[in-house]
């Protein structure tokens, strides 16, 4: 257990920012220089300049937070009883990267106490974890799917989050991955009801180890093996527990050969290919002992096809993908699993196993088939490339089976399709994660550049007026980074961090506000139809941002359905959209039996067309950014992108798929958005009919402001625009600049106008730690990023928000609204 050392008169300025003022006051002395051509002046500005530097790095040494100074240093060993757990590893470091607490599941996973930053991972899991932990120290939280040590098999899920008073610390949880097999849980299932059913029909199963030590049996066999039930019979070798006469017929060896005749089936378990040798000694096989008194009565046969039927029900209850071949290597059954395992659950089984594979891999299959149907009972298994997924080699095993009429081969395949379709889901969730994480970054600092240049436009248009030869020139360029922010504005919808200005509404309000206007974009040849159900719930959404999901869908199909006409040479084709509202109730959620969507009651619309569907190898890349199947020059791949980060910021679901016809073809595209039923009163601090900056405001009054932003264009501008407008205003470049302001100043500021996102210390950071000396001054951030989200992020009462990009008219009203709310 460590104690971080946090004395606030120990803290110097960080090497990056002591550089940029070094840098800065050398670049400042050398302008003097060239401007004067003076050299005694330029010493003399440079020795002035460096004085003041050093005084005030005098003055941040000597300066003390009186309330940092009267904080207790954290007790450690409370944190360390609370985060103790088995099953996760957790670590929790300070700003400078060292240990400060972990639990012993770290301490025994890793062999040591040592900072997560020391451990020895590869190096594209070290560079994962690496960004992760910068994403958690600027945005509170990052993520790394899978991170891989040096040594070692293991791997394991990282999750970062920013934590702690003053958010000065890290917490690293680390999360084993473990692989489900085909046989886990399988003890639980034959030591069960399932165990008692096969025993009552004659067939009992043993799981057994790969050195022949039986793990669990069904409850039948135990008692056959050692006369009672509850005898255990794990532990034992298998081979003790029969024995055979001088005609090969196996018997339990209790019974002797008193008892009747059992035909044992051995069925391998995960058999292992080569890229998991290491796994071999660790697979048990599964033992079947078919009884064969069970034929009398009308039950099994010894010979004939009519042991096939009792076979494949037994086969069906097994979790493991199991098929027969007769001795001239034809299918004769396969279970769910086994057409899961091979994806044929559709299309079914063909008439060889020859046909699942590849062309390079048919000759060797059939003749492995063939071997073991006519050959010796045995057992074995290849490695083979499905037809269907020709990328992922797979394990097929095979056994020859004796005494059940025409079966004479045991196909075994363990089924993946699930961890496949998970493992392309996470890889999607993530790409998807990754895209938006950039986007959303690239729009924040894009809209630094764009409030710059518009608030550029607009103090040069105060000094000219209409008919000056550059006023034309200036408004085409304010019109010009306008059509950039309505770009930046979709970059954030899709990374979810646009503002959002939700009300409880009606859909079909919605539907009928935009519908004249798609009637008029889909013209003459398509028909566009509206259908609503009754009794829909209201939803909480920002309308605007609807009818831009709704405009994007209805666009998109209309561009695919006159593509859809071309391709296939109609010149009077017809085409049809529907749009539809419908409700749905938690219950046929649950029947949906869609995971990623929790079961509530959800208010649907439907967007349908006749566009001739959205290709398979299409339908998982179509929601991804700059992703387009127009030609170039005719899309930009932002509208789908657009509508997704729409939807899911607003808490609902889209999903995409296509409508068949009769003849099984596609004949259209089906866009489905699923918004949450709204519950409950709406918050009063979002029920905003009308954007802020239109709200009006007579304060004239003036006051003292102090404007905090890191982005040297933009805080001149904003600087410029409200001493224009009357204010008295005080600028820091950083957090921790403004916050040395006002800690040390002795003017009382009536407004603080900070950035969100600066280094050092963000402005949430600064206005907390400003609350402490200045209680109630009100705080104005500005940020490309999403409202909503800063409010849920930032807990700071008396707090406002105004977007970037901006203009002069826009952050002079704004203040100016703040202002005067403060005064009533």
């Amino acid at each position: 257990m460590r104690v971080q050392d946090d004395n606030p008169i120990t803290r110097l300025p960080p090497a990056p920012l002591m550089l940029g003022v070094v840098t800065a006051c050398i670049i400042s002395i050398g302008l003097v220089w060239l401007v004067g051509q003076q050299s005694v002046v330029a010493l003399a500005y440079g020795g002035a300049l460096i004085a003041i530097l050093l005084m005030l790095l005098l003055a941040a040494r000597l300066k003390t937070d009186p309330a940092e100074t009267q904080m207790l240093q954290p007790d450690w060993s409370v944190t360390s009883a609370a985060i103790e757990t088995r099953h996760r590893a957790i670590a929790i470091v300070d700003r400078a990267n060292r240990l400060v607490c972990a639990n012993s599941t770290y301490e025994g996973w890793f062999d040591g106490i040592s900072s997560p930053y020391e451990l020895a991972m590869d190096p594209a899991s070290r560079e994962a974890a690496s960004e992760a932990a910068r994403s958690a120290w600027r945005d509170g939280r990052g993520e790394v799917p899978v991170v891989r040590l040096s040594s070692g098999d293991m791997e394991y899920r990282l999750r970062i989050e920013r934590s702690g008073r003053g958010e000065a610390y890290l917490v690293w949880r680390f999360d084993e991955i473990r692989t489900q097999r085909s046989y886990d849980g399988l003890s639980e299932r034959l030591a069960g009801p399932l165990g008692e059913v096969l025993s009552r029909a004659g067939v009992e199963v043993a799981l057994v180890a790969p050195d022949g030590i039986v793990q669990t049996t069904t409850p039948g066999l135990a008692e056959r093996a050692t006369g009672s039930r509850e005898n255990a019979v794990g532990g034992l070798e298998f081979v003790q527990l029969l024995r055979s006469d001088d005609r090969d017929r196996i018997f339990f060896a209790r019974e002797g050969q008193q008892g009747s005749p059992q035909t044992l089936i051995h069925v391998p378990l995960d058999i292992p290919n080569a890229s998991k040798m290491s796994d071999a000694d660790e697979t048990p096989s599964i033992m079947l002992l078919l009884d064969s008194t069970v034929g009398i009565g009308g039950g099994w046969e010894s010979t004939g096809k009519a042991a096939i039927p009792q076979l494949e029900a037994l086969l069906s209850a097994l979790p493991l993908g199991l098929a027969l071949t007769d001795r001239d290597g034809r299918f004769l059954f396969a279970n769910k699993a086994f057409l899961r395992a091979v994806e044929r659950e559709t299309s079914g089984l063909p008439q060889f196993p020859s046909d699942l594979v590849v062309r390079e891999d048919k000759a060797a299959m059939a003749d492995t088939v063939r071997r073991f149907a006519k050959g010796a009972t045995a057992s074995g298994d290849m490695a083979v490339r499905l037809g269907n997924n020709k990328d992922e080699p797979v394990s097929i095993g095979l056994a020859g089976v004796r005494g059940l009429g025409d079966a004479a081969v045991l196909l075994s395949i363990s089924d993946s399709s699930e961890e496949k379709r998970l493992r392309r889901q996470v890889a999607q969730a993530t790409k998807m994660q990754a895209v938006g994480q950039l986007a959303g970054g690239v729009a924040h600092d894009f809209n630094n550049v764009l409030t710059a240049i518009i608030g550029y436009c607009d103090l040069m248009l105060l000094r000219h007026t209409p008919g000056d030869s550059d006023y034309d020139d200036i408004q085409q360029i304010k019109a010009n980074s306008n059509r950039a922010a309505s770009l930046t504005r979709q970059l954030l919808a899709f990374s979810r961090q646009q503002t959002l200005r939700p009300v409880v509404l009606q859909l079909p309000d919605v539907v009928s506000e935009v519908s004249q206007l798609l009637k008029r974009l889909m013209g003459e040849k398509i028909e566009f139809s509206v259908r609503h159900d009754r009794e829909l719930g209201s939803v909480r959404a920002d309308p605007q941002q609807l009818e831009q999901v709704i405009i994007n869908l209805a666009v998109n199909a209309r561009d695919a359905m006159q593509a859809y006409a071309s391709k296939r040479g109609k010149q009077d084709w017809k085409g049809r959209l529907t749009l539809a509202t419908r409700r749905v109730s938690a219950r046929d959620v649950r029947k949906m039996g869609i995971d990623i969507m929790p079961a509530d009651d959800y208010t649907v619309m439907i967007v349908q067309d006749t566009g001739g569907g959205i290709p398979d190898e299409h339908l998982n890349k179509i929601f991804e950014p700059f992703f387009t199947t127009k030609e170039q020059g005719k899309g930009t791949g932002l509208g789908l992108s657009t509508v997704y980060g729409i939807v899911k910021q607003s808490n609902g679901f889209i999903f995409a798929d296509n409508v068949q016809g009769p003849d099984g073809t596609p004949i259209g595209a089906r866009f489905t958005v699923y918004l949450p039923v709204h519950k409950g009163e709406l918050p009063a601090i979002m029920r905003a009919d009308e954007p802020e900056e239109q709200k009006a405001s007579e304060w004239s009054a003036g006051g003292k402001l102090l404007l905090v932003e890191d982005e040297d264009m933009v805080r001149a501008v904003a600087e410029r625009a409200l001493v224009r407008a009357g204010y008295t205003v005080t600028t820091a470049s950083d957090g921790e600049e403004g916050l040395g302001i006002v800690a040390n100043g002795d003017a009382q500021f009536d407004l603080i106008v900070s950035d969100v996102v600066m280094p050092a210390m963000d402005g949430p950071a600064m206005a907390r730690a400003i609350r402490n000396v200045r209680a109630h001054v009100p705080i104005l951030f500005m940020s490309g990023y999403a409202e909503e989200q800063l409010r849920n992020e930032i807990d700071i009462e008396n707090m406002y928000f105004i977007p970037k990009p901006f203009s002069v008219q826009q952050i002079n009203a704004k203040v100016a609204e703040v202002l005067s709310a403060q005064r009533k």
